[in-house]
């Protein structure tokens, strides 16, 4: 079952948890075995981290990027984590890559192995933490929010896109989903739901076709100068949702880079497997001041208007 928590796991967490709820301003940060559904039970480690107070608080998964929470992580997902948490959120930090063999991510490998920790498979990560967070007694259920960069972003366009057929996986997870999203810098390309969007063989052009239709608002936050997940396929992605009466908006940074969101400066990396570089490898990483001040004001404004207004 999705989101079923282990027994000694979950009584382990209990006691954390009661334990600090009779302190007064307690903040936890907690690791979290939660069993997922990808075709076979697995252990998916989750951070939990609260804000002071009992709650209950409105709570938001982040979905990392391809590197992960390691050494070599970009850091931009601890970095949201810290801001959300001051501003009254919950957040879970479940992370997919480690028990699957890929503890330093997935950025630079090319083997079939990083199939595994797709953004696709990784939507049952998402919806399994989504049903453990609302097991928590300091949350809210009923507002819980998702957000990822990169890697994490796309995974976030895969759980918030509708179910097409009642057989398919989390069709019935997904009526009751997360609330709002936010993807930060998401491939936009591929088969997400209805929407397409192809590339021409040995060709630039990318032919688009269908609708990508949103279970609930999403936002997404781009770069114009993005070389890895390129901006112009996810304002398309936008525009059509948004004709087609989806809740579905997108800001595009001028003059930013991918992981614009981060603090490490802007560099070239040839090693990092790129679907939309000509040789398959290199794409540009960096932080943007200005974007990532701007992204801040978006991110809290959005999961502002969502996630701490009660549902009515």
């Amino acid at each position: 079952m999705v989101g079923s928590v282990g027994k000694e796991a979950m009584k382990a967490l209990l006691s954390l948890i009661f334990g600090c709820l009779l302190l007064s301003g307690c903040a936890t940060t907690a690791n979290v075995p939660v069993t997922s559904t990808t075709g076979a039970a697995e252990q998916i480690p989750t951070q939990t981290l609260k804000p002071d107070g009992a709650g209950p608080f409105p709570a938001v998964v982040i979905m990392y990027d391809c590197s992960g929470l390691g050494p070599r992580s970009s850091g931009s997902p601890m970095r949201w984590a810290r801001e959300l948490v001051d501003r009254g959120y919950v957040v879970a930090l479940p992370d997919s890559f480690s028990t699957r063999g890929h503890p330093g991510g997935v950025c630079t490998n090319p083997s079939p192995s990083r199939n595994d920790v797709a953004p696709a498979r990784r939507v049952a990560d998402a919806y399994a933490i989504l049903a453990f967070v609302r097991t928590l007694p300091y949350v809210d259920g009923a507002r819980v929010g998702i957000m990822g960069g990169s890697h994490g972003g796309t995974t976030t366009l895969f759980s918030m896109v509708a179910a097409e057929r009642e057989s398919e996986p989390l069709a019935r997870e997904k009526r009751d989903g997360f609330t709002a999203a936010i993807a930060f810098y998401p491939g936009c390309t591929g088969q997400i739901g209805q929407w397409r969007a192809v590339r021409q063989p040995k060709a630039a052009t990318i032919n688009y076709f269908g609708v990508y239709k949103s279970i609930a608002p999403l936002l997404i936050l781009t770069g114009e100068l993005d070389d890895w997940t390129p901006a112009e396929p996810c304002r398309r992605l936008s525009e059509s949702a948004r004709q087609a009466g989806n809740s579905v908006s997108i800001k595009i940074y001028p003059g930013a880079h991918h992981a614009f969101d981060s603090n490490t400066p802007v560099r070239f990396n040839p090693e990092r497997v790129n679907a939309n570089a000509p040789t398959g490898r290199g794409a540009t990483t960096g932080g943007d001041r200005d974007a990532w001040d701007d992204s801040a004001r978006e991110v809290m404004a959005f999961f502002g208007q969502h996630l701490k207004k009660s549902p009515k």
